[in-house]
Parts: C-alpha cells; sequence; structure tokens
C-alpha cells in the first residue's frame, strides 16, 4: 500500500513549518535514512530523513510552502511493485499548496513519516494526536493511532523506534500482545487553576483605522516573530516576575581576562566578559543549589547540573543556545562552544536540543551600550541575568576615599514561584562573587 510521507515533528512544540527545499524528485528511489527534505521552523531549518524505503511517487507539498501543519501529508511513497496509479486518493487529504511567495506564517516542528491506507480503501480517520498523563503529546504515526485505538492500546506505555521516538505501525503491532496497563489513579491533587486570561488590547482592525490616512509598512509576523510574541506575552502575563539589582566592580575581572588572553593568545581563543558571566553564573548555579530550577506546571524540577542559556540576536529575532553541564566546563571550553552556537543560530542551523532546556539564562545588552534593563523569563527557566555595559563611574573605596572603577550593572528576573526573595539574593551574591573574585571560578 502507498505510504504518506508527513510533515513531521522536529520539535516537541511545532505546529507548522516550511518546506523550505525538496532534495528528491518524482521518482527517485529512497531508502530509510535517506535526506528527502530541508523543513524550516520558527528556529532552525533541519534536514528531514525518509522512514521507509520505496519511489517518491507524488510530492503534494511544493518546495517553499510556508505554514504546513504538522503530520500533513506532504509526499506519497509507492512501495515496490506500486505505480503511480496507485496513488488514486491519497492526496485527497493533503492542503493545498499555498504559493512559495504568499505571506504565511512559519512555526515550529512535529511528526515524521506515516503509513497510510490504500487508496482503494480509504482507513477511517486517525484519532486525534493523542497525550501522555502528563500533559506531553506522544508522537505517533495516523496508522499507528488507528491501530492502538481498535485494540484499546494505550500509547503512553508502548516505546516507538521512529525518528525521535516516534510510536509506528510495528512497535504498536509488537504491543498487542502485552496486557492493558491498569488505568492511571486520579491524581491526588488537582492542578492549579489557570491564570485568569490577560486583557485583550484593540483589534488589528481598530488599530488600523487608527492609523487610516498615515503611512506605514505593514510587516507580516514570520513563525520566529509570532512564537517570540506569543511565548513572550504568556510568560510576562502568567509568570510572577521580580527583580533584584546588584553593581559589579569589573576591574580585577578586566585584568585577570587581560592576562589570560595574552597566555591564550595563538591558541585561537580569546576570551570575553560574556564568557566569564557564564562561568559565573553557572557556578553559582551549583552553589545555591535550590535556585538552579524550573515550574513544571504543578511541581518545580531542582536540577542537577548547569544548563544556561544565552540569548543571541539573529535576523528577525533571538534565540537561546544552551550549555549544558557549564559548571564542569573551562573558560576557553565554554568561549569555543558560545562562538560556535551563536554562529549556527544566526544561521538557523542549531537542532532542537541545542535551544531546548536549561534552568537559567543570560541576557547581555552590555555590548550594545545599554547600562541596564530588565529581562522576561523564558519559561520554564527559574531566573534570566540581565547584563548591563561595564561603565566608569565614581565609587568609595574600601578605605572611604572616592576613586574610579569599571562597574557593570546586573538585573536578576526570578519567577517567584520556583525561587523566593531570600534565596534569589543568595543567587545573585554568589554570581557577584565570582565575577569579582574571577581566579576563584578556575580553582
Amino acid at each position: 500500500m502507498t505510504i504518506e510521507i508527513l510533515m513531521p515533528a522536529l520539535s516537541p512544540t511545532m505546529e507548522e513549518g516550511t518546506l523550505a527545499k525538496w532534495l528528491v524528485k518524482e521518482g527517485d528511489k529512497v531508502s530509510s535514512g535517506d535526506l528527502i527534505a530541508e523543513i524550516e521552523t520558527d528556529k532552525a531549518t533541519m534536514e528531514f530523513e525518509a522512514v521507509d524505503e520505496g519511489v517518491i511517487g507524488k510530492i503534494l507539498v511544493a518546495e517553499g510552502t510556508e505554514g504546513v501543519k504538522v503530520n500533513a501529508p506532504i509526499a506519497v511513497l509507492l512501495e515496490e511493485g506500486e505505480s503511480a496509479s496507485d496513488i488514486g486518493s491519497a492526496s485527497a487529504g493533503a492542503p493545498a499548496a499555498a504559493k512559495a511567495d504568499a505571506p504565511a506564517e512559519k512555526a515550529a516542528p512535529a511528526g515524521g513519516s506515516a503509513e497510510a491506507g490504500s487508496a482503494s480503501a480509504p482507513a477511517k480517520p486517525a484519532p486525534a494526536a493523542p497525550a501522555s498523563a502528563s500533559g506531553e503529546r506522544i508522537f505517533a504515526s495516523p496508522l499507528a493511532r488507528r491501530i492502538a485505538a481498535d485494540k484499546g492500546l494505550d500509547l503512553a506505555a508502548i516505546k516507538g523506534t521512529g525518528p525521535h521516538g516516534r510510536i509506528v505501525k510495528a512497535d504498536v503491532e509488537a504491543a498487542q500482545a502485552a496486557p492493558k496497563p491498569a488505568a492511571a489513579s486520579a491524581p491526588a491533587a488537582s492542578a492549579a487553576p489557570a491564570a485568569a486570561a490577560a486583557p485583550k488590547g484593540p483589534s488589528t482592525e481598530q488599530i488600523l483605522k487608527l492609523y487610516e490616512g498615515r503611512d506605514y509598512e505593514e510587516v507580516k509576523l514570520d513563525g520566529m516573530r509570532r512564537t517570540i510574541a506569543t511565548r513572550l506575552g504568556e510568560a510576562w502575563s502568567t509568570i510572577p516576575h521580580f527583580y533584584l539589582r546588584r553593581d559589579i566592580m569589573l576591574d580585577p575581572l578586566l585584568k585577570f581576562r587581560g592576562d589570560l588572553n595574552k597566555q591564550l593568545d595563538g591558541r585561537g581563543v580569546k576570551l570575553s566578559v560574556n564568557d566569564f558571566v557564564i562561568k559565573a553564573c553557572a557556578l553559582a548555579l551549583q552553589q545555591v543549589e535550590d535556585a538552579n530550577a524550573v515550574w513544571a506546571g504543578d511541581r518545580i524540577l531542582k536540577m542537577g547540573p548547569s544548563d544556561v542559556a544565552v540569548a543571541v540576536a539573529i535576523d528577525g529575532g533571538l534565540i537561546t543556545p544552551v550549555l549544558k553541564d557549564a559548571d564542569t566546563k573551562s573558560l576557553s571550553a565554554l568561549s569555543s562552544e558560545m562562538k560556535d552556537l551563536a554562529a549556527r543560530a544566526r544561521d538557523r542551523k542549531l537542532a532542537p536540543h541545542e535551544y531546548q532546556g536549561g534552568s537559567f539564562a543570560i541576557s547581555n545588552l552590555g555590548m550594545f551600550g545599554i547600562d541596564n534593563f530588565d529581562a522576561v523569563i523564558n519559561p520554564p527557566h527559574g531566573a534570566i541575568l540581565a547584563v548591563g555595559a561595564g561603565v566608569k563611574k565614581p565609587v568609595v573605596g574600601k578605605d572611604g576615599e572616592l576613586t574610579v572603577a569599571t562597574v557593570m550593572s546586573v538585573t536578576l528576573s526570578v519567577d517567584h514561584r520556583v525561587i523566593d526573595g531570600a534565596l534569589g539574593a543568595q543567587l545573585l551574591a554568589a554570581i557577584k562573587d565570582n565575577l569579582e573574585s574571577p581566579m576563584v571560578m578556575l580553582a
């Protein structure tokens, strides 16, 4: 029977994406693992591999089409012995491909290829994509969902062997002989009530009317800008932010950095102040363990490693690649890794696992001359550090004498659900101590 190749889910939050480029054409033979397309999400452009082998019988979505929903058919694969005449109505369910130059939103990814029913005897529609008891989406092909529903099998109890752990037909068939798991007991406590809906502002029509007769250019939202607007709008309206501010004396760090860079000259490594900030925050999360945490809806997750996200400005928005186990890495290793992640982020070549996760983030606008600012927390992180520029200012020295020092202002935005005031103060104090005594960070 023919096999529908579906728009894949390349990240847990992807709902739609752009079919940037086909790497195959109709009539090409493909095997499992062959690259067949490039899919653009809101954050990156990723290569998509074939799951099954066969011949590309028909391409349903044109190259360059935006706004293709996850799990929508994008092509039909013919198995051995089949021809194009066997496709029949296999593409009937495929959405009409938008023109490549039509304004539409790009977004984030979800699915893979999935087995389809015979063209001559269309099967009943697959059940909607299921979710686990924790609310996490379960990725399964339409045929796998259909078989599981017919057999009364719980997809949450089946381990997927497809791409990114996706459940396919073979996984469901292998699980048919296993006994059905007992129904999950009701949760001990109901989840916290949903946050009150944020008040809506004026409608698009009202705003357009307000500016009738004025000259303006309308900029369509792409997937990245729409995602930023949605996520940070939700973050601002649902996360109880509070702010802690400290001034950091930067002169010892600047001298230490200069000495280290002289020693590293010729090795292709040049340490930045931001590298020290990353290291200081990673160590502080280990020193104040209770602050290394994330909000998980109805619970707090206390993290073991220091996985630190760093905001990177890219064309049209920003992205936060994550430096995993940052507390265990040397300054030079962090510097090299950060440069690599930032370069690939600007080319939209990061994989989802490189910009998802983490418990803490850093946003540094000091390089743009900003003295201080407040950053919005990127959920589910517990906090984010806003870093300003190092500026020479008059300060009172330890001996009471007036002197001049390089001062860097930082603001810690904290999720009060995760971190209380005193704990946040301890975390920020640890960050300040690490930056003002940089040699300790090498111990």
